[in-house]
């Protein structure tokens, strides 16, 4: 398990958590060795001189001292490490989490992200802090334990050792009958979050829907299931559980009955049949732990083999020798983009020079959006090439590619804090009065005034607290912030009123203005503003021209455009 951390979290981290374990050990064995002292103890207290027990007394509490010391010094260093790897694997897990391309994010990774992100992560680094330390000494304690009873008596000794491969034994096989069971619950904890999840975000649909009690239904029978797999991983565990009590009870008794027997034929002392029975025990305490406490290291070493895999994803990959674009002019190289095994994309090939717009229409699924990723570079193409400024944007430096880049999306996600550090996200150095600049040009400044916390005003998680034509002002202020030469609009208008539609149009423009645009767009009103259109379907561009050429073919796009505006026409 520890190979398995260090490979999760990187080699830096092995010299402390080697000392760490090494302290453990240490502290562990020198418990188990300190109770050696409890024989003087007892012979002289059992003896015609019970004074003489008093150095041996002595001795003893100074060993005591010693284990209390190494004891604080071990937990101590257990939580540090603890703390230093906890911080390191969100670390790891986030930034691995932000490079991996968008197509690995689908619906069944929702739950098993956030369950891995949040519960996961604290129960895997868990180990070092809480686990680890009872772990090593329900291990060492009762061997070193058995090795001084060796010393003072061998048969005894040699009784309490077949006790530990038969021990050894039942946590293996408890481990393996577990395994697949608790695989399970873990599954379905994590479809339950996912289910959870789901249903918050869904509920202005249910309820429109009434089908609010459908959908609790579903809910149910998913806890339903984590509960059924809970209770099988706990049944599966049980025998293990029993067989781990039967096997030190029966040490115990073994150990009492030979004793028993020894001391009526004069073998062994009185003093050191009783000191032996101590010793005997003070091993059944952390030997029934064991239970328990692998249990919980079978829970975090599942939840490391998950990290290990997530973090064995590859990222889409950065070029060694990665090379500065000096222009702002685009361009799709017959471009395809396979989605599992769907064609998104079928060898597409088109540019936009630098300064001008670009507007991409079509019916939905036809790879609108999908080019806009693969600018963005969230994607890369399986054949051909994506180009900006003349170079492929696979050899660009990811953050010097998104420098060059601002992006809104239809809807559009905010973090949880003020309307000031959402803006702010697009250029962190910026001044207050940039980013006043920015907020009137995007018309966010009416917004702030009606306000009560004007820009202090939190946006709550996702932005839920403020309507979709104020979070859109707010994504448009932070891409007019970043003041990006390449701009790339995703359905910005699409589901606006329009009151808000206006505002945020009259934003857009001053967004576009002199820069390289990629726009896709619903409402064609929108499409007239391009220098370009491209009607997409099935991933092919059917036909490309001007506004006006394409209407005049009287092809697609006519169709399109005359299906669009017809209830326009119609007022």
């Amino acid at each position: 398990m520890i190979r398995v951390l260090l490979r999760v979290l990187g080699s830096e981290y092995a010299p402390p958590l080697r000392r760490t374990v090494t302290l453990m050990t240490l502290t562990a064995a020198v418990e188990g060795l300190s109770y050696a002292l409890v024989v003087p103890v007892l012979r002289e207290l059992l003896g015609d001189t019970p004074e003489d027990a008093w150095p041996w007394v002595t001795a003893f509490g100074g060993a005591i001292a010693v284990y209390a010391a190494l004891r604080y010094l071990s937990d101590l260093s257990g939580f540090h490490v603890g703390s230093a790897l906890l911080r390191g694997m969100y670390h790891r897990l986030g930034d691995h989490l932000a490079r991996l391309p968008l197509g690995w994010y689908n619906s069944g990774r929702l739950g098993e992200v956030s369950v891995m992100a949040s519960r996961g992560v604290l129960q895997a680094m868990a180990v070092i802090a809480h686990l680890l330390a009872p772990f090593i000494s329900a291990s060492v304690t009762p061997l070193t334990i058995v090795a001084v009873m060796l010393v003072f008596n061998w048969q005894m000794g040699l009784a309490a050792l077949v006790a530990v491969p038969v021990v050894a034994l039942i946590q293996v096989w408890t481990g393996r009958t577990t395994a697949a069971n608790d695989e399970e619950r873990d599954r379905r904890d994590e479809e339950a979050a996912g289910r959870v999840i789901e249903y918050l975000q869904a509920q202005p649909v249910l309820r429109a829907g009434g089908r609010t009690a459908e959908r609790f239904g579903m809910l149910d029978d998913s806890l339903q299931e984590v509960q059924l797999a809970s209770r099988r991983s706990t049944l599966s565990a049980l025998p293990g559980a029993v067989g781990l009590g039967l096997t030190v009870q029966a040490m115990f008794t073994g150990l009492l009955a030979l004793g028993a027997y020894l001391a009526l034929g004069n073998d062994i002392g009185v003093a050191e049949t009783l000191t032996i029975l101590v010793l005997a025990a003070r091993c059944a305490d952390p030997l029934l732990s064991l239970t328990d406490i692998g249990g919980k290291l079978r829970g975090a070493r599942s939840v490391l083999a998950k990290l290990d895999t997530v973090l064995r994803t590859e990222p889409l990959p950065v070029a060694p020798d990665p090379v500065q674009p000096t222009a702002h002019d685009l361009e799709f190289d017959a471009a395809t983009f396979r989605h599992g095994d769907r064609t998104v994309l079928d060898g597409v090939t088109l540019a936009v020079p630098e300064g001008q717009r670009l507007a991409v229409v079509g019916p939905s699924g036809a790879g609108k959006s999908t080019m806009l990723q693969l600018l963005a570079r969230f994607y890369d193409v399986e054949a051909g090439a994506v180009r900006v400024g003349g170079v492929d944007v696979r050899a660009v430096d990811p953050e010097v590619l998104m420098a060059q880049i601002a992006i809104v999306f239809q809807n559009v996600y905010l973090f949880d804090g003020t309307i000031e550090e959402n803006v702010r996200l697009g250029r962190p150095d910026a001044s207050d009065a940039e980013v006043r600049e920015a907020a009137a040009v995007a018309r966010l400044d009416e917004v702030i005034e009606r306000l009560p916390g004007g820009w202090e005003t939190n946006v709550g998680e996702g932005g839920a607290l403020l309507s979709g034509g104020e979070r859109q002002r707010v994504s448009i202020a932070r891409a007019l912030l970043k003041d990006a030469p390449i701009v790339l609009l995703d359905e910005v208008t699409s589901a606006l009123d329009p009151v808000n539609e206006a505002a945020v149009q009259e934003g857009i423009e001053r967004l576009m203005a002199g820069r390289t645009v990629v726009m896709v767009a619903h409402r064609m009103r929108t499409v007239r503003r391009a220098d370009r259109v491209v009607f997409l379907d099935g991933g092919k561009i059917a036909e490309e021209g001007s506004h006006d050429e394409l209407l005049r073919q009287e092809g697609r796009y006519a169709d399109f455009w005359n299906i669009s505006m017809a209830p326009v026409a119609g007022e």
